[in-house]
């Protein structure tokens, strides 16, 4: 979810955005992104593993704000927006509606444990073979971040632990990259 740097050399421009529209208009001509259209978006195919289309399935119904099993286009330009160009805090509070899986405003060690499950099978694809202690990240996390102590960890617990402690922050923040896509995408003519 964080720019890396790579990223901010590859700026989305206005022009871009004029070029995204127009796919958006070809692609979905009913107005509607679908979660298999927006999986495409991020690569997501047959061959990605179960983990990877999870963490989509998750991601999406972040965005899709009215939850009527779709995006619109308003809520596919806020979803660009915010993961392009949004603030560190901005991507921080959708990175915890993501992770707050039954929307209660609050994370409990099981909606922790399952996107830092998802996570870590990403990142580790690459790596087979590398040992992860879910478990232990999960409890690094709780310890640092949940102040009280109740077991469940609050937006505002969240915000604070992330930008008090770069590894929770490394652990909690959501890591999507498609500016490559849509810059690819805005070059190919519709």
């Amino acid at each position: 979810m964080g720019q890396k740097s790579s990223n901010l050399d590859k700026e989305v421009t206005l022009q871009h955005m004029q070029g995204l529209y127009l796919k958006f208009a070809t692609d979905c001509p009913s107005g509607n992104l679908h979660l298999h259209e927006f999986k495409k978006i991020f690569g997501i195919n047959s061959k990605s593993t179960e983990e990877e289309s999870a963490y989509m399935d998750n991601v999406f119904r972040s965005f899709d704000t009215n939850h009527d099993g779709h995006l619109d286009f308003m809520e596919y330009v806020a979803a660009i927006h915010l993961v392009l160009r949004g603030k560190l805090e901005d991507k921080l509070r959708w990175s915890f509606k993501v992770y707050d899986r039954d929307g209660n405003g609050c994370l409990d060690r099981q909606e922790v444990r399952h996107i830092v499950t998802i996570i870590t099978k990403i990142k580790i694809c690459d790596e087979p073979g590398v040992p992860v202690d879910v478990d232990g990240i999960c409890d690094r996390i709780f310890d640092s971040v949940d102040k009280n102590k109740d077991s469940q960890i609050t937006l505002e617990e969240f915000l604070e632990g992330a930008e008090k402690d770069p590894w929770v922050m490394e652990q909690l923040k959501l890591d999507i990259g498609p500016c490559d896509w849509f810059i690819d995408q805005n070059e190919k003519k519709p």
